[in-house]
C-alpha cells in the first residue's frame, strides 16, 4: 500500500507553473472584456510574484544549506525591510512626514521589528519547542507569515488615524480645546483604527476549520505531515499573527499620532499628505511591461468589438423573430375582423 507521502517527489517544472498562469490569463481577459481596469495590475503582480518566489526559493536554498544564524537574521531584516517599502510606496495613500523619510522608512521599519522578531523568536522557541529557534526551516517561514499578516494591520491603522485627523479634525480640535491632552483627545480614534486593524484577523481565526482550510495546514499536509500536527501549527500561527499585528498596529499608530498631534497639542495638517500609489515598483517594470500594455488595449478592443458583434447579432435575430410573429398577429386579426381565413384572404399582387 502507498505511504501519505508517495507523491513527496513529485517534480514541479516552470510548464506546471505556465499552466497555473493561464488562470491569471483568463482573469486579464475578464477584465478587459468588463472594462474593469485591473488587467495591467493582474500581470504586474503576477510576474512579481514569479520573480520574487523565484529568487527567495533559490536565496533560502542557500540559506537553509549554511545553518548561519548570522544569514537567518539577515533574511529576517530583509522581510521586514521589503515589507516596509510595501507598505509606504505602494499600500499607503496617506502618508506623515516621518513615514517618507529616505532613512529606512523609520516609524514603520520599528514597528515590524518590534513585532514580527520577538513574537517570532519567542513563538518558535516556545510554543512550537525549537531549541534552535534560528532554525532556518522554521524561522524564516514564520517571519514571512509575520510580515505578511502585519503589512495589513499597519496600512489600515495608519490610513485610518490619518483620514480622521484629515477630515474630523474638529472634534478633536474641541478636545484639545477643554484641555484635553492629545493621548486623551486621540483615543476614540486610536481604538476604532486598532479594531478595524484586527478584525481581518478575528474573522479569520473564527471560520478556521469549519469553512476554510488555511495555506499553512494545507501545505504541512501536502508536505507529509500528519492532520493534526499540521492542525496544531496552524492554530500556533494564527496566534503570532495576531500578536503580531496588534503589536505593530498600535506602535505606528501611537508614533503617528504623536507625530501629527505636536508636543504642543496642535494637529499638524502640513505633515498629512495625500500621494498617488505607485503602480509599478521598480520603473523597470514598467517599462519592460508598456508594449505589453499596449497590445493588450488593443487585444481588449478587439475582443469587445466581436463581443459587441456577437450582442448585436443575437439582439437583431431576436428582435426580427419578435416582428414576424408580432406581424403574423396583427394579419391574423386584420383577417378574422373581416370575417375572412388565410384561405379566404385576397391574393397579393
Amino acid at each position: 500500500m502507498d505511504s501519505p507521502s508517495s507523491d513527496e517527489g513529485t517534480e514541479l517544472t516552470w510548464l506546471n507553473v505556465a499552466l497555473a498562469f493561464g488562470f491569471i490569463a483568463f482573469n486579464v481577459i475578464f477584465s478587459y472584456v468588463f472594462d474593469l481596469g485591473v488587467g495591467v495590475s493582474l500581470l504586474v503582480a503576477a510576474t512579481r510574484c514569479v520573480v520574487q518566489l523565484a529568487i527567495v526559493g533559490t536565496l533560502l536554498q542557500k540559506v537553509f544549506e549554511t545553518d548561519n544564524p548570522w544569514a537567518v537574521a539577515g533574511i529576517a531584516f530583509l522581510l521586514n525591510l521589503m515589507g516596509t517599502f510595501e507598505i509606504v510606496v505602494n499600500k499607503s495613500n496617506k502618508r506623515h512626514q516621518n513615514m517618507a523619510s529616505h532613512f529606512l522608512f523609520p516609524s514603520v521599519l520599528f514597528s515590524l521589528l518590534a513585532s514580527t522578531i520577538p513574537i517570532s523568536i519567542i513563538g518558535v522557541r516556545f510554543a512550537m519547542s525549537v531549541t534552535k529557534f534560528w532554525e532556518p526551516a522554521q524561522y524564516i517561514p514564520v517571519v514571512g507569515m509575520l510580515c505578511g499578516s502585519t503589512i495589513n494591520g499597519v496600512v489600515v491603522s495608519i490610513t485610518y488615524i490619518l483620514k480622521e485627523l484629515q477630515e474630523n479634525r474638529d472634534r478633536v480640535e474641541m478636545y484639545l480645546a477643554f484641555g484635553a491632552s492629545r493621548s486623551e483627545a486621540c483615543k476614540p480614534i486610536l481604538v476604532d483604527a486598532l479594531r478595524i486593524a484586527l478584525t481581518p484577523t478575528i474573522n479569520q481565526m473564527s471560520v478556521l476549520g469549519i469553512i476554510s482550510i488555511p495555506g499553512m495546514m494545507t501545505g504541512a499536509i501536502l508536505g507529509g505531515s500528519s492532520v493534526e500536527r499540521a492542525a496544531k501549527l496552524q492554530m500556533i500561527i494564527m496566534f503570532f499573527l495576531s500578536a503580531s499585528t496588534a503589536l505593530a498596529s498600535i506602535c505606528s499608530a501611537g508614533y503617528t499620532i504623536s507625530v501629527v498631534v505636536d508636543r504642543e497639542h496642535r494637529i499638524r495638517q502640513d505633515r498629512i499628505y495625500s500621494k498617488s500609489l505607485y503602480n509599478f515598483s521598480f520603473s523597470l517594470t514598467s517599462w519592460g511591461l508598456s508594449a505589453l500594455v499596449g497590445l493588450s488595449h488593443k487585444v481588449r478592443n478587439s475582443i469587445r468589438n466581436a463581443m459587441r458583434s456577437l450582442y448585436k447579432a443575437l439582439v437583431g435575430g431576436f428582435a426580427a423573430k419578435d416582428n414576424a410573429v408580432r406581424g403574423a398577429r396583427e394579419e391574423s386579426g386584420g383577417l378574422l375582423e373581416r370575417g375572412l381565413s388565410y384561405e379566404d384572404s385576397p391574393p397579393l399582387n
